[in-house]
């Protein structure tokens, strides 16, 4: 134990000066930051501005560049919690079931008669049957169109609940089907926030469920909640609907399969248009800012292939015919189709400047929610906050530290200061892996270091300990040492591993604060048991090499 061959005693300071390489970037936190954030945009857009030259040339290119990102409690930024709106899923289901419907039961016209949707609530489907005593039939047709449910729990069971009330065939989604579908919304939610979020360049957004319909969004960097919640809050949901009038009238009869939507840049006027989209934004592959031929504001969209193929259709058969383009329920422009529109590329153009062209280039690009969002909370915190969290968990990992060593000192030493070092890296390799592994600092992530520095020294008081008790038994100091390392090493195993284990069930189980915590606590557990079992040692054992000491004062 007491001879360390060269092999290892190389291995061991090179992790250590691999550490200090890697945590080095963080001294300089605001330099290395601008240098990364220029190196991104520039990939990104492809070409780099002067301004972002003088950023990436204020770090050198052969250093590390990973640093430790800072939570929202530390950086700054917008906190909001989200309900999710699923029973809009529901009605969106039926409006689209009634197409299908209509065109399955106007197949049996002679049999059922005429059909035609009545009034009922929002998440059903009313259909009244012309001919009553062939309810049974027209019931059949519509189980035709029922498909099983894709989960687990509602296997066996089919999408949709049919039953009949006099002249009504009346139609809902089953309760397996519901829940399965609640499911599925907040998820591509959940994916379409985190979408609209990454798009802008934000870091190490924290963005995940709680509970059965409400999504937690917290989004470190960004200026205010107001802003965070234009971004994701539209629906965005974009569709080119076919244009059957024109009125000032808001309540004026759209007719059946119509519906009357106001314009966006013209005020009193509304569009009677067709409520079956021909393409939605669901078919777009990509957005992006440009300007029109009067260099105004505008966005730039392709189509895939199915999209473009139904949009070349519809406008080669439709020449001289007015187009909408509806975004949220408001039609954005209605132009008149001149030529067809083969090559599955368009423009959107309107009262827009450049910024909101480029939010809505983002938020088509990220696709549209599926359901309405309403927020519960929102909560600004400013980076002057931030900043005192930052200082104060400073001057308590400071004082954390000047303590553990001043009683370690105090109670074992010269091998205190040995313990001390180790302690001190022991901090920096933390910051060095989580600079690595892109993990996110949050204050009670800084409790945990602090918890780290306290910890990091039992390892070495245990040693410690059990190398007094082999002096007092009158072992040499060799053998006294080395019995020390042995006997401590399965007893440091053992407390870490239980620790440990902690650690890693308050990460994968909790979330916010204590995942933050969970983060630093097993990070810094590896960590200083890799410096209090190897680098103490180590150390140890080049001093006893150096001075060969015939006793030992501990």
């Amino acid at each position: 134990m007491m001879h360390i061959p060269l092999w290892k005693r190389v291995l061991i300071l090179g992790v250590v000066a691999i550490g200090l390489l890697w945590a080095s970037p963080n001294l300089f936190y605001s330099r290395v930051e601008a240098h990364n954030d220029a190196l991104a945009a520039s990939e990104k857009a492809g070409f780099v501005t002067p301004e972002q030259q003088a950023a990436i040339d204020g770090w050198p290119s052969w250093m590390p560049s990973g640093l430790v990102n800072l939570g929202l409690d530390l950086r700054g930024g917008a906190h909001l919690l989200a309900e999710v709106h699923t029973d809009d899923v529901y009605k969106a289901r039926m409006d689209s079931l009634w197409p299908e419907l209509r065109r399955a039961l106007a197949d049996q016209r002679d049999v059922v008669g005429a059909v035609r949707r009545v009034p009922g609530p929002e998440d059903e489907l009313h259909i009244e049957i012309e001919n009553a005593d062939q309810m049974a039939k027209a019931v059949e047709i519509a189980r035709g169109l029922a498909t099983p449910v894709v989960t687990l729990t509602g296997a066996g069971q089919m999408d949709l609940d049919i039953t009949a009330s006099g002249k009504v065939l009346i139609i809902k989604l089953s309760d397996a089907e519901k829940a399965a579908a609640d499911d599925r919304t907040i998820q591509q939610s959940l994916e379409i926030v985190r979408r609209r979020v990454d798009e802008v360049g934000t870091r190490e957004p924290t963005i995940q469920r709680q509970g059965a319909d409400r999504i937690l969004i917290q989004v470190p960097g960004i200026g205010s909640a107001a802003e965070l919640k234009a971004l994701i809050g539209t629906t965005a949901k974009l569709t080119f609907n076919p244009v059957v009038g024109r009125t000032t009238d808001a309540n004026a009869r759209a007719g059946v399969g119509n519906v009357v939507l106001p314009s966006q840049d013209e005020q009193g006027v509304y569009y009677i248009i067709e409520s079956t989209p021909v393409v939605t934004g669901e078919e777009l592959t990509n957005a992006q800012p440009a300007f029109d031929q009067n260099s105004q504001p505008s966005v730039n969209f392709t189509f895939n292939p199915s999209g473009a193929r139904k949009f070349g259709a519809y406008t080669a058969a439709n020449i001289g015919q007015p187009f909408a383009i509806v975004l949220d329920n408001e039609v954005i422009s209605a132009p008149v189709i001149r030529d067809a529109i083969t090559t599955g590329s368009g423009q959107i153009s309107g009262s827009m400047d450049v910024a909101g062209s480029t939010q809505l280039a983002v938020l088509l690009r990220a696709g549209a929610l599926p359901a309405k969002l309403t927020f519960l909370e929102e909560r600004t915190i400013g980076p002057e906050l931030g900043q005192d969290s930052i200082d104060a968990g400073k001057i308590g990992s400071i004082v954390a530290i000047i303590g553990v060593v001043a009683y370690i000192v105090a109670s074992y030493g010269l091998f205190g200061v040995f313990a001390s070092v180790a302690v001190i890296v022991n901090v920096i390799l933390l910051l060095a892996v989580m600079s690595v592994i892109g993990a996110t600092l949050t204050l009670p992530g800084i409790a945990g270091i602090v918890l780290t520095v306290g910890t990091a020294v039992d390892a070495n008081v245990i040693i410690y300990e059990r190398i007094r008790e082999e002096l007092r038994k009158g072992k040499r100091v060799a053998a006294s040492i080395d019995t020390g390392f042995q006997e401590a090493m399965s007893a440091i195993i053992d407390a870490n591993v239980t620790t440990f284990i902690a650690g890693l069930v308050m990460f994968f189980i909790g979330s916010g604060p204590v995942k933050g915590f969970a983060v630093t606590l097993t990070i810094g557990l590896v960590t200083s048991v890799f410096t209090a079992i190897y680098l103490t040692r180590l150390i140890i054992v080049m001093w006893y090499e150096w001075r060969k000491p015939k006793q030992l004062v501990l």
